[in-house]
């Protein structure tokens, strides 16, 4: 492995003449190698822990398979396409249901049991085991989902690919994020946390406590937490302006974040759903 992560550094850094470094052919299935090993798993572009540390390495590989790679046609079934990738295969043997009009990009990786209504996974996401992608949702390139993840209808989770040091967006085990919502720029949802419809959230998003008024983060929304698109008002030259903001109505109990039907609960009581 450091050996293929010392070979894809080189290949980067030498720019255009990336072929003088081991040869086209050589250099082109190195990238193919790191590429492969993202589309089954045994790379990922982020380690998720307490931190995220980025695989920056990975990140080069993809972005070195659009400089090594020709456009070529992409043929599935009476679809045709054309890009530098081939499209994701070999679902029933990973153990991935596919419904008609999902797709996913070669070095996607959806774990066993993972269920793609027609929606996009693009290349080096990772998306764990018993997680639902639902129809019209997006996997932007290199998002990290974890296990029994639901991205419910036309969630957008956004794509990072440069700088190659930026860490990706991260949606934790156990969490629901709802219809529409739009999580992008990096931003992260902690194990557990059950997200209202519409919610956006970016790396720099204010996620304001509703009990306290205190702002507890930004970019992040904490463990276990059930939370609403709000707005702050801010004082500008021109006025005062209502800006977006993520609103904790409650932070769930330990256990409490397996129970689908406790955020449609939380919004009916604070009135905002019916």
């Amino acid at each position: 492995m450091n050996d293929l992560e010392k070979q894809i550094t080189q290949l980067w850094e030498a720019g255009d003449a990336w072929r003088d470094v081991m040869g086209a052919a050589q250099g082109h299935d190195a990238v193919r190698s790191v590429i492969g090993m993202l589309d089954r798993g045994e790379v990922r572009i982020a380690e998720v822990g307490e931190g995220i540390v980025v695989n920056e390495w990975a990140k080069l590989a993809i972005l070195m398979w659009f400089r090594v790679q020709e456009m070529q046609i992409i043929e599935s079934g009476p679809f045709e396409y054309v890009d530098k990738l081939p499209l994701k295969k070999g679902y029933k043997a990973a153990g991935v249901r596919v419904v008609p009009g999902a797709s996913a990009r070669f070095g996607a990786y959806l774990a066993p049991t993972v269920v793609m209504m027609p929606s996009y996974v693009n290349i080096g996401a990772y998306v764990d085991e018993g997680s639902m992608v639902d129809t019209w949702a997006t996997v932007g390139s290199c998002a990290q989902i974890g296990k029994r993840v639901h991205l419910a209808g036309g969630v957008g989770i956004g794509g990072v690919l440069e700088p190659a040091e930026a860490a990706p967006v991260v949606v934790e085990d156990d969490c629901f994020v709802g219809s529409r919502c739009m999580i992008v720029n990096g931003a992260r949802v902690r194990k557990g946390s059950k997200l209202g419809a519409g919610l956006i959230l970016t790396s720099n998003t204010p996620v304001i406590d509703s009990n306290t008024g205190e702002e507890v983060a930004r970019g992040v929304i904490p463990e276990r937490s059930v939370v609403v698109q709000g707005t702050r008002m801010k004082e500008f030259p021109g006025g005062t302006f209502g800006l977006p903001c993520a609103l904790i109505l409650r932070t769930l109990a330990e256990g409490q974040e397996h129970d689908k039907l406790k955020l449609n609960a939380l919004l009916r009581e604070h009135d905002i759903v019916s």
